[in-house]
């Protein structure tokens, strides 16, 4: 399965420098381990974890990773916009500015946003290095849903991500999330956070 990174069109940019101007082309391994919980709530807080490890010898010129399955396309009629939210985003990937910036209440927070489709990217990554793709979502959609993702070395294509067995990276998860969050309790006796209702008294 391969995603493309799609541009998102952007008016009135003028002369301004492409995002991908002085992306290198060529092949770089890496290594990923990703999470994302298989049995999930309604308006139960989750994370998706995608940490990227670069295995090779140079440096990976902006690490990044496209996610194509947060939403879902509506047939509901009247609506102005198709696409709904199965989970809501909350904080995406990188770093939240501070101060934060005046477009953050349209712009969500984390500072690995791009100008590309459903894409985060956390910069270069040196050799032998770590970075992490951190989403806190909140599902507002009960059923079944499968997410996608792809890793990428570039956001122009140019730079290519791949496997020690040089196979490209992606990957998903099946998601189940129920239409209501379960019952949870603190038991009187131990201090402790149950799931079940609050036990009836004898």
């Amino acid at each position: 399965m391969a995603l493309a990174l799609t541009a998102l069109a952007l008016a009135g940019c003028g002369g301004g420098s492409r995002q991908d101007a002085h992306e290198p082309a060529g092949t770089f391994a890496m290594k990923v381990g990703a999470r994302f919980p298989a049995a999930q709530s309604i308006a139960r807080p989750s994370r998706f974890v995608v940490a990227v490890r670069n295995t090779g010898t140079q440096t990976v010129p902006n690490v990044a990773v496209t996610i194509d399955s947060f939403d879902y396309n509506s047939n509901y009629p009247g609506l102005a916009v198709r696409q709904r939210p199965v989970w809501a985003i909350e904080r995406g990937p990188g770093a939240i500015a501070s101060p934060p910036v005046q477009t953050e209440n349209v712009s969500l927070p984390g500072g690995g946003q791009t100008a590309y489709v459903n894409t985060w990217a956390l910069g270069p990554l040196a050799p032998g290095k770590t970075k992490v793709f951190v989403w806190r979502v909140v599902p507002v959609k009960a059923g079944t849903f499968t997410v996608h993702y792809v890793v990428s070395a570039g956001l122009a294509g140019k730079a290519k991500a791949r496997l020690e067995s040089r196979a490209g990276i992606h990957g998903k998860f099946a998601v189940y999330i129920k239409p209501a969050p379960d019952l949870k309790h603190v038991n009187p006796n131990t201090g402790q956070v149950e799931v079940g209702p609050f036990p009836s008294s004898p």
